[in-house]
Parts: structure tokens; sequence; C-alpha cells
């Protein structure tokens, strides 16, 4: 990714938007009245990723209609925003983002919508900065795949929660009550992702995926993460890269390796190859869910779904235990997948 032609974007967009969220103390200041919202009149939330979008389920319940731009399986880091996708941003209540330059492609639409007065949040923005990570060369920018770490996640209740509470007064109770059960789904989804981590063999601990999107899930659970792309997989692996990984799978001992619902399966296979040459078998574990969510309308479709399918598969594949059905016995069969 051409990393410094973001930056000015970058910060183009923190100021509109930091603008637009000043505002909100005042559900009058950016054109919107002071209404509260019933089950049969909901707001209407755009969302740019399915992770985001779930987490405004939640937390809004009845009280608003969440639309998800980005689909299932798309990559968010080359995904570039449709006609239709700009009226939804223009005619919604409110927009939720991740930020930190997942949605790169996307940044003229969101500055186009909080500059049309609506009300643009990212839902990274109670993440401390000591907290994110900045990958060698990515010049100032953070990782912007914090959703990998639950504890980490959690914080984006507070922030929806708050917006939303901003705007429709009259529904505090519930978006309180709804935000602390969700709280309580992903402390538990926590808990369980590190019971179940920790039950792989220390030596097993490397993690090798299509591209550089664990490295919170690394840090929270004691992995060692390689990606064989990059943070954004608009960067391409290279030859010597493949080698690279080859060696550490063979030295290391490594037995699987994942795919990515995003990416394609091109390098894993080379990867697999290149192990097998020298003598090491090497197996998919299965495919993770990286910058996308499963397919809408099953559990591996919701966050607590998606986290819980890989700590799952990662977990089996690499010599430790963890329920086949997963967390909470909701998983498919990985037979079916």
């Amino acid at each position: 990714m051409a990393r410094l032609i973001w930056l000015p974007l970058l910060a183009v967009l923190m100021a509109l938007l930091a603008a637009c969220d000043r505002s909100t103390g005042d559900p009058r200041a950016t054109g919107h009245l002071e209404v509260s919202k019933s089950p049969s009149q909901p707001a209407t939330i755009v969302a740019t990723v399915g992770m985001v979008a779930d987490v405004a389920r939640n937390v809004a319940g009845e009280r608003a209609t969440v639309i998800g731009l980005i689909g299932t399986g798309v990559d968010p880091h080359l995904y570039k925003p449709t006609r239709s996708d700009i009226d939804r941003l223009l005619k919604a209540d409110m927009v939720f983002y991740n930020g930190l330059m997942l949605e790169g492609k996307m940044t003229d639409s969101l500055i186009r919508a909080a500059n049309s007065g609506k009300r643009v949040h990212a839902v990274t923005a109670l993440l401390e900065e000591q907290y994110l990570l900045e990958p060698k060369g990515f010049d100032g920018l953070y990782d912007p795949h914090v959703w990998m770490d639950p504890s980490a996640w959690a914080r984006t209740i507070d922030v929806i929660r708050d917006k939303l509470i901003a705007f429709d007064p009259k529904g505090e109770a519930q978006y309180r009550a709804n935000a602390t059960a969700y709280s309580s789904q992903l402390e538990k989804l926590d808990a369980y992702a590190t019971r179940v981590m920790a039950s792989v063999p220390e030596k097993q601990r490397v993690l090798v995926t299509a591209h550089d999107a664990f490295n919170y899930f690394g840090r929270r659970f004691g992995f060692e993460v390689v990606g064989i792309q990059g943070i954004s997989t608009e960067s391409e692996a290279g030859v010597r890269d493949i080698e690279n990984l080859v060696n550490l799978l063979v030295e290391r001992q490594i037995k699987a390796v994942f795919v990515e619902s995003t990416v394609g399966q091109r390098n894993i296979e080379a990867l697999i190859a290149g192990a097998r040459a020298r003598g090491h078998q090497v197996v998919i574990g299965g495919e993770l869910f990286s910058d996308a969510m499963g397919d809408e309308g099953t559990y591996e479709g919701t966050y607590v779904g998606m986290i819980d399918h890989n700590v799952t598969n990662i977990a089996r594949s690499l010599g430790g235990e963890a329920p086949e059905l997963g967390m909470n016995g909701k998983l498919r069969p990985r037979e079916k997948r």
C-alpha cells in the first residue's frame, strides 16, 4: 500500500469527523431533530464492515435498522463504494466505520457524508494510542485489525452506545442494557479464546496466514503471527518471502497453515508445496475469517461466531484442545464447510 499517500487524506478525514463528533452533544447541531426513535420508526445506521455492523445491531436493538455496506468475503482494504453505497451513506441517520484506514478507498465517501451533516463515527476512537500496533514501514499509521482482540473490540460497544444515546436520548435505558448484555458475551468469548489458545503446545504457537491480519490476536493470546502478505492485501508476497516462510515451517516443524475467507489461496498452496519438497508435511488448518465475517444469517456471520470459529480451528489444528462445535456448540462441523 502506498502509505504516504494516505497520510494527508487521513488528516483531513480525522479533522472533519472530529468536528462532526464535537457537534453531537446537541442533536440539532448537525441538522438532526432531537426525536426519540421507536421500534416502528427505527433510526437508520450504516456500517462499513460486518464486524462494526454486528456491534451496532446488538447495541441498537429494535431502535435502529443497521445496513452493512461491505459484504461477506469482500476485502475492505480494496473495496470501492458503489453509487448505491454512497446513497445509503447520505440517507443514513448515523454512520459507523472501523477507522485506522481499514476502509482507505472509502475516505472520500466518508468525508462527503460528514460534510453533508451526517454523524460519522470511528468505532475505534476509544482505543489508546499505546495499545495500537504500528507495523514496520507504516509511517505513523496503525494496524486496523483490532477486532481480532475481543478485549479491545469491546471498547467499540461504548462508542456506539454513547453516540446512539446522544442521537436518541429517550432510548438510553435500552442502549445501556443492550450494551451491557453484549459486553458480557464478549467477556465470555475472550475467556474461551484465552483458554483454548493456551492449550496449544508452546512450540506450535506460530500462526501462518494469508495476510498479516492477526497481530492483535497474536499479542493477546501469545502467538507468533506470520502473514504472507502485509497488513493490506494490496501488497504482494515475493519469491523470497515464500522461501523464508518455507524455512520457518520446516525449522519449527509447523504442521498447519491457514487460508482466509477474503484472500486467495495461491500463496498458501505455494508454501505447502515448498515444505513438501523439503520433506515436511503441512496441511491447511482451515479457513479463517479475517477482514469479513461468515455468511449472513449464520452463527459465523456474527462477530462472536467469527472469533469462535477462528480460535477453535486454530487450537484444534495446532495441537490444542477445543470442542469441535466451539464455545456455544454452534459452529458448523468442519467437513460441511
